[in-house]
């Protein structure tokens, strides 16, 4: 039987499902060290069509590591804190 939560949960990660990364090996996302990140890993985002919603998902949840929407922890962190008004 679903409920709106299993129905909320499987519309949260449907776009999981169609990610490029689904089907590359997760340590290349997730390297001992975020500094390390790889080109071939952000090509795959580059080429992937739910980069978007991966990056939005990244900065709801505040995910602290890996690279997520093609943009490393560091590079979140920016687009997240709040800068000067110009």
């Amino acid at each position: 039987m679903k409920t709106a939560r299993t129905v909320g949960l499987a519309a949260a990660t449907e776009w999981q499902e169609r990610a490029a990364c689904a089907r590359v090996e997760p340590d290349l996302f997730f390297p001992a060290r975020s500094d390390s990140i790889t080109r071939e890993a952000r090509k795959v985002c580059e080429a992937c069509p739910v980069r978007s919603e991966c990056l939005a998902h990244a900065l709801a949840t505040d995910e602290t590591e890996g690279l997520w929407g093609g943009l490393s922890p560091r590079e979140r962190r920016r687009l997240s804190t709040p800068g000067p008004v110009r």
